[in-house]
């Protein structure tokens, strides 16, 4: 009896193949489902995760003053007694400044008023200056008349006398309301600051020192002498 050789082959391979156990596969727990991992998004595939940002802190409210049932303001917190102190202190600095503003536009107002009142007298004193040698020439005719008889006559002789101590007296009387003022110091102690020797000599009954006659009469303002007597001191 003849046999087929591919044949023989062939049954030896299903027999082996019915021997070989077959790979289990493990099995899932009875009631759970398979799940499938989900496929991560492309657009986060290769880059780092956000993170969140932090939310912005809020400010410290400034504390206001906390008034009691009463209606008595309580003692302000540490902050607003800095803020306190330091509107003081600006309040000091302006009130100081305030302070010496007034005090220089015073002394300000004091010099003005001094120079002022310096350059009036300085200005009556030039004026002065410049009247009194008319001044002493109308004493000079009024002394020459009053020494001589005086008759009268159809010229007016009385009325010109008269005319020239009018003048006299008017032009002493403008320097008077300027301030300026004569003086006459016949028997008199010698005084160097308003008395100016022209000569001295022995008078009988007249104690050395002693102004006996007077030359030119003397001007001043005040304390100040704006022309000194011209005299004679007894020696």
């Amino acid at each position: 009896m003849s046999s087929d050789p591919s044949k023989a082959r062939e049954d030896g391979a299903a027999n082996h193949a019915a021997q070989a156990p077959e790979a289990e596969l493990p099995q899932a727990p009875p009631g759970a489902h398979a799940s499938v991992p989900e496929p991560a998004p492309a657009a986060a595939v290769g880059k780092e995760p956000e993170l969140a940002a932090e939310p912005a802190k809020p400010e410290p409210e400034q504390a206001t003053p906390e008034v009691d049932a009463a209606g008595v303001q309580t003692e302000p917190a540490p902050a607003d007694l800095d803020v306190l102190t330091a509107k003081a202190q600006k309040a000091d600095e302006y009130l100081a400044l305030a302070q010496r503003t007034q005090a220089d536009f015073e002394n300000y107002r004091r010099r003005a008023v001094r120079e002022a009142k310096n350059a009036q007298e300085r200005g009556a004193v030039k004026l002065a200056l410049e009247l009194l040698p008319a001044i002493d020439n109308l004493e000079r005719a009024l002394a020459h008349i009053d020494g001589t008889e005086a008759v009268a006559d159809g010229n007016g002789t009385d009325s010109l006398v008269a005319g020239i101590k009018h003048v006299h007296s008017d032009v002493v009387a403008a320097l008077g309301r300027a301030g300026i003022e004569s003086y006459f110091p016949e028997g008199e102690r010698f005084d160097p600051q308003f008395h100016e020797a022209v000569a001295q000599q022995p008078v009988e009954g007249a104690e050395p020192g002693v102004v006996v006659e007077v030359f030119q009469r003397g001007y001043r303002m005040g304390d100040n002498v704006v022309r000194p007597a011209r005299v004679v001191v007894a020696g």
